[in-house]
């Protein structure tokens, strides 16, 4: 997955991940998100969550294995979401914060069992972004996040992140965010690191996508947005199709 990644950053290629809480959907609904997802050309499914208290992880790779043949990446919350059917892990390190477990500590818990799954695994510097109010990630992960207008601040946690030998920087607003990570930041933080950029959070309507996407994000991850309005899935990919399409004829 990280050769895909990376293979479609360096042919210039926008992509889309559908982001899937296990405490959120059941079998009927994540049937219906495979349908949708592999008509409108999503890249990925990733599976996590900040928390999960009754939601199943392996059940759920289950189900979207069956009816789709887009790979599954983890995003985790903590070392217990660890599963050998994905297809790879968002090995997130939360730079953005002062917490040592989520810097390191739940490394330490799981890489002896992510070694041993044969996962991928793809060295995130996951870099929380204020969004206007207190998101979930915000409350359990007990860290500040950058606030919203200060891009430099973004920029340098983002190439501190690659000088510890990140190879993806991920920009998060925060589920059920109020507004998205700017375009500015998005924009400055492409340019100082060059290195794959995912951007999530607060991502409800495609003309928001496109602005993101042409600020320099090469992955934008939706997940609430679409659990409200599946068609928001269809409308995202088709400006991601038509980025992309401007980019090939450049």
């Amino acid at each position: 997955m990280k050769q895909k990644i990376l293979q479609q950053f360096q042919n210039h290629k926008k992509q889309l991940a559908v982001l899937i809480d296990p405490d959120k959907v059941n079998e009927k609904q994540l049937k219906v998100l495979c349908t949708y997802a592999t008509a409108h050309q999503v890249d990925y499914f990733f599976v996590g969550g900040s928390i999960l208290t009754h939601g199943s992880i392996p059940e759920t790779i289950t189900i979207l294995k069956k009816f789709a043949s887009l790979p599954v990446i983890l995003f985790p919350g903590n070392a217990s979401q660890v599963d050998p059917q994905a297809d790879a892990i968002l090995y997130l390190s939360l730079i953005s914060g002062r917490n040592a477990d989520l810097l390191i500590g739940q490394h330490v818990l799981s890489a002896m069992s992510v070694k041993l799954s044969g996962l991928e695994a793809i060295p995130t510097g996951y870099i929380l972004i204020d969004s206007g109010n207190v998101t979930t990630v915000q409350y359990v992960s007990n860290t500040k996040p950058i606030p919203h207008d200060h891009n430099e601040l973004a920029v340098s946690t983002a190439v501190a992140g690659q000088l510890l030998g990140m190879r993806v920087i991920y920009l998060e607003a925060g589920s059920g965010a109020r507004r998205t990570v700017s375009g500015q930041m998005i924009e400055k933080v492409k340019k100082n690191t060059g290195l794959p950029l995912i951007v999530g959070g607060g991502i409800r309507t495609a003309e928001k996508a496109i602005e993101i996407y042409n600020s320099g994000a090469d992955i934008i991850v939706v997940g609430n947005a679409i659990e409200d309005n599946p068609e928001l899935m269809l409308e995202i990919a088709k400006a991601k199709s038509s980025i992309n399409q401007t980019l090939n004829a450049l």
